[in-house]
């Protein structure tokens, strides 16, 4: 959900900024998500059982974005991992 906030805020910045012939609505929104959105990706990482280092990877062109994109597409692991408690499970009282 974070990312598709983040997505569709970005695009009406985007548009925004062509309207008023800017270009600094977009970029201060960028700078403002750039820790928030390393620490959702860290966190989704950590959720399929990764290394939050996996991120670096998506530095390499084109298959480590792909390569990162599948991975944080694929469903979290449903059980505790190295990195803590499942997510979702639901606590019993």
């Amino acid at each position: 959900m974070f990312t598709l906030f983040s997505a569709v805020i970005s695009l009406v910045l985007m548009v925004l900024d062509r309207v008023l012939g800017t270009s600094f609505l977009q970029l201060i929104y960028v700078v403002g998500v750039f820790l928030p959105s390393l620490g959702v990706t860290i966190r989704r990482l950590h959720d399929t059982d990764r290394s939050g280092w996996w991120v670096l990877f998506g530095l390499v062109p084109l298959v480590g974005f792909i390569t990162l994109v599948v991975f944080l597409a694929t469903e979290g692991k449903s059980h505790d991992n190295a990195h803590g408690p499942d997510p979702k499970a639901v606590a019993a009282f």
